[in-house]
């Protein structure tokens, strides 16, 4: 088999790639895919709706084996690996995450511009994003108006009362309400803007831009369920992939060029195997060198992430069951010395999970918006079935624990403050911990432990805040954590999360930075034929959701592709 292009990884940039080449009918694309496929017609219901609890949590939907460590080992000795939810399967992360379609700062991207990927600033990035949207709101030169992804806040009929009263209390404590999560970068709360269609469903890649018509093109193949393994080379020069067909077939697919979106975990790991990368560390494993590229696997970046929830009155709780959960943000700038403006991130959430003790509690999901602390992955094994070693070393920069530890007393006192009497209950700190992830797991017996817990909850009473912090915090109280600073620092410590936008792993650089992996234009230094268009390209992590910015990478990586044929 061969072709022009071979794709590897069908997630959210993979998909735009596979449409914005092959509308060239003179060259063939292969798009390769490990998971199934997901298209027009043959969409499961937790995929479609627009409230993604369901659809992040089906182990069908995932990376099974994937797991990663989360804090700084310095504060956290005994670490254990966390599974780390990744997408496997047609349309990637924009098939299963929560929606949102915000882009960060414009100075986000003067930064990576100034960190070495020249031509990747804001005002050459404003077009593509504007080009990807058809803004169903808001209007002007900062909105597009008919791109594939329809882009809405949610209305005043549908807005949960929860959210709608903590935007109101933020709004009265300094943090004013306004109009755009994408307009002018500026602090205070919003409705966000939210991927969902005119039928209020999701719109993953795998729809929004392999659309029907594309899908019938002569020059487009895509092959789901094949996991891409090594790639193939006559010396430096890439000359294809080997992939693992279903049932273990092994296949080779020629190509004259390859273009790895296989998402920040999975791009790297697969450059790693086909020996590019830190050449001490493939020796060890016994990989063969192509190129010794010691960024590759480095520049690791997340939000850090925990949150304060309450129970919600039953008036407070969300009246539909499938509607989409993050309706409103809070950004906020920290003030700390050297951090740029709107900083600090917190999502709104009507409801904290798919099940019902999730609906019955509301949430303050923080996130550091810009994050300093930086890990790595590295290969455990030259085998493809073996998920590389992930550490995200999280709070290791201790500007970052700072800013985490302040999110929790600050959301704790914006759920205890006065204008929220009535709308909340007991208040408690919260993280999606392992154990957290064990319970929310769909299952017969887990359905049961619960609808127990939720209805005992319910009945309670003046009983609620103890049996809460029996069952559910495990002892540790809010009153406890905002009484002993070291307390709240050790907590925010063993239960920091990240928010699902891992990037930085292959980023783009000047040829001169030994630590760049990619040129601005994507090709891989020190071999031909090769590129990297996903999250992995990152230079620094954006101050936003990073699905609308992959987006944006795959539409630009795509044109630069198509202007050097």
């Amino acid at each position: 088999m061969n072709t022009d292009i071979l794709i590897l990884g069908g997630g959210s940039a993979g998909c735009v790639l596979a449409a914005r080449l092959s509308e060239s009918p003179q060259c063939d694309v292969i798009l390769v895919e490990a998971g199934r496929n997901i298209a027009a017609g043959d969409i499961p219901d937790e995929v479609r709706s627009r409230y993604p609890g369901r659809a992040y949590l089906d182990t069908s939907n995932l990376w099974s084996g994937l797991t990663a460590l989360m804090g700084d080992p310095a504060g956290r000795a005994g670490r254990r690996p966390r599974r780390y939810e990744q997408a496997r399967l047609l349309g990637g992360g924009s098939a299963i995450n929560a929606l949102m379609a915000n882009r960060g700062a414009p100075g986000d991207y003067d930064e990576w511009e100034a960190l070495g990927a020249q031509g990747w600033n804001w005002q050459a990035c404003l077009p593509a994003f504007r080009a990807i949207e058809a803004d169903r709101d808001i209007a002007g030169p900062l909105h597009g108006a008919d791109g594939p992804l329809v882009l809405r806040r949610i209305s005043d009929e549908r807005i949960s009362p929860f959210v709608a009263r903590v935007m109101e209390t933020l709004d009265r404590r300094g943090h004013p309400i306004r109009p755009d999560q994408n307009g002018a970068w500026e602090d205070g709360t919003f409705r966000g803007v939210a991927a969902i269609d005119d039928h209020g469903e999701r719109q993953p890649t795998s729809l929004a831009y392999l659309t029907p018509e594309v899908r019938r093109r002569p020059n487009l193949k895509i092959l789901t369920g094949h996991l891409a393994t090594r790639l193939l080379f006559e010396g430096t020069r890439v000359v294809g992939a080997e992939v693992q067909a279903p049932g273990g077939r092994p296949l080779a697919i020629a190509a004259r060029q390859v273009v790895v979106a296989a998402g920040a975990i999975h791009s790297p790991a697969l450059l790693l195997r086909s020996g590019i990368g830190p050449a001490e560390e493939l020796r060890a494993l016994g990989v063969p060198i192509v190129a010794d590229r010691r960024g590759v696997g480095r520049n690791l970046m997340e939000h850090p992430s925990i949150a304060v929830a309450t129970w919600l009155p039953p008036a407070m709780r969300e009246r539909d069951p499938g509607e989409h959960h993050e309706q409103a943000v809070w950004r906020y700038s920290s003030g700390m010395d050297g951090t740029p403006p709107g900083d600090m991130h917190a999502a709104i959430l009507s409801r904290a999970g798919w099940h019902s003790v999730g609906w019955r509690t509301g949430s303050l999901f923080f996130w550091v918006n810009k994050s300093y602390s930086r890990g790595f992955l590295r290969l455990a094994s030259r085998d493809p079935a073996v998920e590389p070693e992930v550490d995200f070393r999280m709070l290791s920069d201790a500007r970052d624990l700072v800013r985490l530890t302040s999110a929790l007393r600050l959301g704790a006192q914006a759920l205890l403050d006065p204008g929220m009497n009535g709308a909340r209950d007991a208040v408690f700190p919260a993280s999606y911990t392992p154990r957290v992830a064990r319970i929310a797991a769909p299952g017969a017996w887990n359905a049961v432990q619960r609808g127990a817990l939720a209805g005992l909850l319910d009945l309670a009473g003046p009983l609620r805040a103890a049996l809460i912090h029996a069952a559910v915090t495990q002892g540790i109280t809010l009153r406890g954590l905002l009484a002993d600073d070291d307390a709240l620092t050790e907590f925010v410590r063993a239960n920091v999360g990240g928010t699902w936008h891992p990037s930085g792993t292959c980023r783009m650089g000047r040829p001169d930075d030994p630590h760049a992996v990619t040129s601005p234009s994507g090709r891989v230094f020190a071999v031909e034929g090769l590129r990297v268009a996903d999250a992995s390209l990152m230079p620094s992590i954006p101050r936003a959701n990073t699905n609308m910015p992959t987006i944006m990478i795959a539409e630009r990586v795509a044109a630069f592709i198509r202007e050097g044929r």
